[in-house]
């Protein structure tokens, strides 16, 4: 008998059950906001005017925000900020030297908002607001750069995954520019390596100044919290365990194996390729206020509580970056992935302006009877060869014969691949991966898409000059036996436990560790992050020896992370798991004397 799915898809981060702290709906936001410049103004100077400044996320519908405070508020003066960009001909210029010519990547930058600013229009604008007399709004991207004496300030952020949703409805261009019915990917590959990256930067600037922070990924169903709240929300995660909210996604070699397990709805979908489970540069967080919940960046965390949440060691390694991604990749029922490679260090770094590599690894929630993954080169093949029968079926000659260069390693359930870069590798069909590795992962370089299209019913590109110059060579049948597959060591055990190194491999900065346990286990936080995955095992809690937190339920395939600053914890099987052996993959950056 199957069970139902307890796959917990919107887990939330309590913050208050105080009735009131979040207000819900344009009348109560517009409400609560003019409240709040009144108040502003009786402890203040008793200026002439008022400046409510509105600090929009690339990607929030700025428009509609306007037009509800417009009509709530009846400012004497409205400021759109995007009235005040250069010419989307003069950003494209702007941005063309960091976005080149190729589909999928581009080169990381320095790009700030100011930049999007022509800047007689900006000066205009601010001596247009210091004139005014009455109420002034100022809203969009950089509102924050147009009026920095403000009264009131409304951070509009938005999650990266409702912002992707907006690009395939075609809702949306990116900042500055009038492409709002280019390509997603077009769209994507712009907001991933110029939007985003400037826009973060501001909101770095300006967080601690928030008196309001605006959820409108839902538009219809506008949120309003105060800044204080949202700053004690990141405060309570950055001390407790938390997931996360995952996303999910169909893709050509999508399977079914989530739809069950996960709960996920087939309407509308052909199938569920992937699921970003813990990739907080991309994910979410939901904020608990009572009944409602918030929506926030899981990234906004990051860059809060560097240190709580990665730990001295990690922080001083990586910045304000999460370095380590847990994701799933579902082919039960579905077809193979294409073959890639992903660079090595060296490379990204010339290529691409990018600090590391994304090694990574296919930890095995679940395979079919032929499940497998292609990992390294079989011995002695012929490297041109290889080359040729590549670029000739990418050309649309005969299909690539992958099984003649690429091994292919029976897979079955909990065993453990190690990837480091320049390693030649897919998943095949019928196989469910829990993906472990380094965050860098737009940097994939397809050699072989087994000859079909995209979703959109185009071909996905193909960057076999890249895959070329990363491709390790001597990674081939006996290297990657002993070095790649299955790499489990014991490490130690106690009554209830045991623990497994599993990987990865010393190229690669993430070690990983398997428990087996019937009782609870203590876990040394090491003081740095731990991500972790229950990948057997109906569902376990996690506590604090020291009751530093809430117990906290976690079910079968939940990713969730453990910041440093919580440091020792327990795991043990709970509910319907009690009395039977459970099991947890945890991710942790190794740390070296």
């Amino acid at each position: 008998m199957t069970l139902r799915s307890n796959y917990d898809k919107f887990p939330v981060v309590a913050v208050s059950a105080t009735p009131g702290q979040c207000q819900i709906g344009w009348a109560a936001v517009v409400s609560a906001i003019g409240l709040a410049i009144e108040e502003r103004l009786r402890r203040g100077s008793q200026n002439a005017r008022s400046v409510l400044c509105v600090e929009c996320y690339p990607g929030a519908f700025d428009e509609q925000i306007e037009r509800a405070l417009v009509a709530g508020l009846g400012p004497a003066l409205t400021v759109n900020t995007s009235s005040l960009f250069k010419s989307p001909r003069e950003v494209d210029a702007m941005v063309e030297r960091y976005l080149g010519d190729d589909p999928v990547f581009g080169r990381m930058n320095d790009t700030v908002v100011d930049d999007f600013f022509d800047p007689q229009k900006l000066m205009a604008a601010r001596e247009s607001i210091a004139k005014s007399r009455g109420a002034a709004l100022v809203v969009g991207t950089g509102a924050t750069l147009v009026a920095a004496d403000h009264d009131v300030l409304v951070f509009a952020d938005m999650a990266r995954w409702e912002i992707q949703m907006r690009y395939r409805r075609n809702e949306i261009g990116n900042l500055g520019a009038d492409n709002a019915f280019a390509s997603v990917t077009e769209k994507y590959k712009r907001a991933y390596f110029v939007d985003w990256r400037a826009a973060d930067r501001l909101k770095q600037k300006v967080f601690s100044e928030i008196d309001f922070l605006l959820d409108t990924n839902e538009p219809k169903t506008p949120k309003l919290i105060p800044g204080d709240m949202l700053r004690e929300g990141l405060r309570i995660a950055a001390h407790r365990p938390f997931r996360v909210v995952p996303y999910f996604d169909p893709g050509p070699w999508g399977g079914h194996w989530m739809e069950e397990v996960c709960g996920l709805s087939t309407e509308g979908v052909p199938n569920h390729a992937w699921c970003f489970d813990c990739v907080p540069e991309e994910n979410s967080l939901l904020l608990g206020f009572d009944n409602a919940r918030v929506e926030i960046p899981a990234i906004d965390l990051v860059f809060q509580h560097p240190r709580e949440l990665l730990g001295e060691a990690v922080h001083a390694r990586f910045g304000k970056e999460f370095p380590i991604r847990f994701d799933f990749l579902d082919t039960m029922g579905g077809g193979n992935l294409s073959l890639q490679v992903h660079p090595l260090t060296e490379y990204i770094q010339d290529k691409f302006g990018m600090n590391y590599t994304q090694d990574e690894s296919y930890y095995m929630l679940d395979a079919g009877e032929d499940g497998c993954v292609y990992l390294g080169l079989r011995e002695d093949i012929n490297r041109e060869a290889m080359l040729r029968d590549l670029k000739v079926a990418q050309s649309g000659g005969p299909a690539f014969p992958a099984e003649s260069y690429v091994n292919v390693c029976p897979a079955k359930k909990h065993d453990h691949f190690l990837i480091p870069g320049g390693t030649i590798h897919c998943s095949g069909k019928n196989s469910m991966v829990l993906e472990i590795s380094a965050t860098p992962y737009i940097f994939t370089f397809k050699l072989w898409d087994w000859g079909r299209v995209g979703l959109n019913g185009f071909p996905r590109p193909i960057h076999l000059d890249h895959g070329e110059a990363n491709i390790q060579w001597d990674r081939t049948t006996n290297w990657v036996r002993r070095n790649l597959v299955n790499q489990i060591a014991p490490v130690g055990s106690g009554e209830g436990w045991r623990e497994e190194g599993t990987g990865l491999h010393e190229r690669e900065f993430i070690e990983t560790r398997r428990h087996w346990f019937t009782g609870a286990v203590l876990h040394r936080g090491m003081g740095g992050v731990n991500v972790l995955n229950l990948v057997e095992g109906r569902e376990a809690v996690v506590e604090s020896p020291t009751r530093a937190f809430e117990p906290f339920v976690v079910h079968y395939a939940e990713t969730f992370i453990v910041p440093a600053a919580v440091g020792d914890y327990t795991i043990r099987p709970f509910g319907e798991a009690e009395g039977k052996e459970c099991g947890t993959i945890k991710a942790f950056v190794r740390t070296r004397p």
